[in-house]
């Protein structure tokens, strides 16, 4: 069944008189549980597509259903109040509050987004830094951990409201070979265990090894699908 239905989606941006495409009549599907990649080489539509995806901002023609839901029609408050209630992000950059533990940093959406009791909200979190194998860092702030000690905790931020879908944009990065495939791991593992949907943008062949589907895009154009031998 499909989590994602993309229908012939452009988007344009406009500054003064000049006009770029950035996508232009992709479409496409994935299920519920997969894990899926985009690929292409910068500029071509990456991370347009996962802001499209993720109703952080709105294509300029075409359809678009995520988790059945046509987020190309939501206005600014209803697309915050989708987010929060279907989709968990993860990015190059961490994305950590320096100011917060990591126990903090997890919990936070569930206090921003979600009414969620206090013991409800501990159970959670305590049992994503389980999973995600940093519980016992749950009291050091940002600067005081690895990279891929971030990475593991901006997983378990993403996963914590019980999200549907995540949207990892370039998540290994900043990561070495270790981290990236510890972070790689736990996000299948994660995937396994709570069949939600992970759909990453990536230069990295890391990631593109992992995943089960590969899209390319070529200046805003979906030119391939490949199912890889990590969907067997």
């Amino acid at each position: 069944m499909s989590l994602i239905v993309a229908d012939d989606l452009t988007k344009t941006y406009t500054t003064g008189t000049v006009r770029m495409d950035a996508l232009k009549d992709v479409t496409f599907t994935i299920d519920r549980a997969s894990f899926v990649t985009f690929i292409g080489p910068s500029g071509s539509g990456k991370t347009t597509l996962l802001n499209l995806i993720g109703a952080l901002d709105r294509p300029t023609t075409g359809r678009l259903l995520v988790a059945d839901t046509d987020v190309s029609t939501l206005d600014r408050r209803a697309a915050a109040a989708f987010r929060g209630q279907t989709i968990g992000f993860i990015f190059q950059e961490f994305n950590l509050m320096p100011v917060l533990t990591a126990y903090e940093n997890v919990e936070y959406p569930l206090l921003l987004i979600q009414r969620v009791a206090a013991a409800e909200r501990r159970r959670r979190v305590l049992a994503l830094l389980e999973a995600v194998g940093v519980a016992d860092q749950h009291d050091k702030y940002p600067d005081q951990l690895s990279g891929g000690q971030k990475q593991r905790i901006a997983v378990a931020r993403a996963l914590v409201t019980n999200p549907q879908l995540v949207l990892a944009d370039e998540p290994t990065a900043n990561l070495d070979h270790a981290n990236a495939a510890l972070v790689m791991s736990t996000m299948r593992r994660m995937r396994d265990t709570l069949k939600t949907t992970f759909v990453f943008s990536t230069h990295d062949p890391r990631v593109m090894a992992e995943a089960e589907i590969v899209f390319r895009l070529e200046d805003g154009r979906l030119v391939g699908r490949d199912v890889t031998g990590a969907a067997a």
